[in-house]
Formats: C-alpha cells, sequence, structure tokens
C-alpha cells in the first residue's frame, strides 16, 4: 500500500493470489522472452504480450498462429517454457509480498498461477517468495484464465466458499476469472482494463496488516 492511498478492510476466510505481477515482478523476462519468440515469425511483441498477460502460454500460442495443430503448439510451448526455466535472472518481490504472504495462515492459502508448477516455484524462490501450500499451475487447470475453473478449484482446496475467497490479482484475464468464480478481488499494480473496474486496489503489500480472529476469519487491512 502506498502512504498517500487510503486503508481498505476486507474479510474472507482464505486468501488466493496469482503469481506474474501479483507476488513477483517477471515483466522484463516474460517481455524479453516473448519478444525473442515474435522476431522469426514476423510477430508484433506488444500485441503478443497485451494478450499473453495472465494465459497459458499455450493459449497464446493459439491465438497468434492459429494454422497450427495441437502437436506443434505444444512444441512451441516447450521451447518457450525452456527459456523461462533457464532464466530466472530479474524476477523479484512486489514489495511487501513475502512478508503478507508469510503473515497468512498457511491452510489458508492458494496460488492459481498460468504458468507451470515449475516456474511457479523457481520464481518465488528467486523473489523470496514462500510458496503456498495449495498450487494450481498450468498443468492442473485444463481451463485457464479469464475462465474461473483454477479460482473455483482453489476456493474447494481450501474449503470455503468462493464468495469468502480474497483473491489478489493483476491482469485483466486473470481479474476477469476472478470476478466470474464470485470472490471478492483486489487489483495489484497499475492495471485499468474493464475488469478492474470498482476493484479495490494496492500499489503493493507494504503496510498490510492481517488479522486471524477467533471465528477463524482474516480480517486483511490493505
Amino acid at each position: 500500500m502506498s502512504p498517500e492511498q487510503p486503508r481498505t478492510t476486507l474479510t474472507a476466510r482464505a486468501v488466493v493470489f496469482d503469481m506474474d505481477g501479483t507476488l513477483v515482478d517477471s515483466t522484463a523476462l516474460v517481455e524479453r522472452i516473448w519478444t525473442d519468440w515474435c522476431g522469426p515469425l514476423g510477430l508484433h511483441p506488444g500485441e503478443v504480450l497485451a494478450f499473453a498477460h495472465g494465459r497459458q502460454t499455450a493459449d497464446t500460442v493459439r491465438r497468434f498462429l492459429p494454422e497450427l495443430d495441437e502437436e506443434a503448439v505444444l512444441r512451441h510451448v516447450d521451447a518457450l517454457l525452456s527459456v523461462e526455466g533457464e532464466a530466472p535472472d530479474g524476477v523479484v518481490e512486489i514489495p511487501g509480498a513475502a512478508a503478507f504472504v508469510a503473515a497468512l495462515p498457511a491452510q489458508l492459502v492458494a496460488l492459481v498461477t498460468s504458468a507451470p508448477v515449475d516456474i511457479a516455484r523457481s520464481r518465488t524462490a528467486v523473489a523470496g517468495v514462500g510458496l503456498p501450500a495449495v498450487v494450481l499451475a498450468s498443468e492442473d487447470v485444463p481451463v485457464g484464465k479469464p475462465a474461473p475453473d483454477g479460482y473455483l478449484r482453489a476456493a474447494e482446496l481450501l474449503g470455503v466458499e468462493p464468495g469468502d475467497v480474497v483473491v489478489f490479482e493483476d491482469a485483466e484475464a486473470g481479474l476477469q476469472a476472478a470476478r466470474a468464480s464470485g470472490a471478492q478481488v483486489v487489483v495489484v499494480g497499475d492495471h485499468d482494463g474493464p475488469a478492474a473496474e470498482g476493484l479495490t486496489r494496492i500499489t503493493d503489500y507494504r503496510g498490510a496488516v492481517v488479522e486471524l480472529g477467533d471465528d477463524g476469519l482474516l480480517t486483511l487491512r490493505l
């Protein structure tokens, strides 16, 4: 939370995070990987990046190379993910994220990411952010964001109703998914697309406070 923002109080029984742009800042790495991919294909990196943020890699490949069969799509995905896995440098914590995650009761936290689980482990480790015990990565969610499937499944695994969850997200596709799940949604960062309209917004987690009541209810002061 930046100093000029008024403090917002939310209550919930569980908290679910996106990863890229929400817990870790991997912008430089992701932009470089997609830009390098676009070059030989004659694709515009800006258009690809605008679509790719928050989505599974395969969905982006299918969107911009619709002529490919599924085997060819997966070859592109494997190549892209191989580069991501080999080059975690440049990934940093969203300020305050590590402390905020650590302050939450572990059994009430989940991560829903469009990245594969190996990359989720790598990026959070490099950034120094603890990985929740419940992680739903691209391998675990056949229909990715903007569909709500990942967030609905996270609520189920945490044993709570979707409406009792606060989701932290940063991208249009992820915000659409979180809103469609019925969760309370907080925008992290400066995204101002349609899905962010009317939502609570934070710059980062500095100054955020977590309180756990005797009834198991979480109070988040952001």
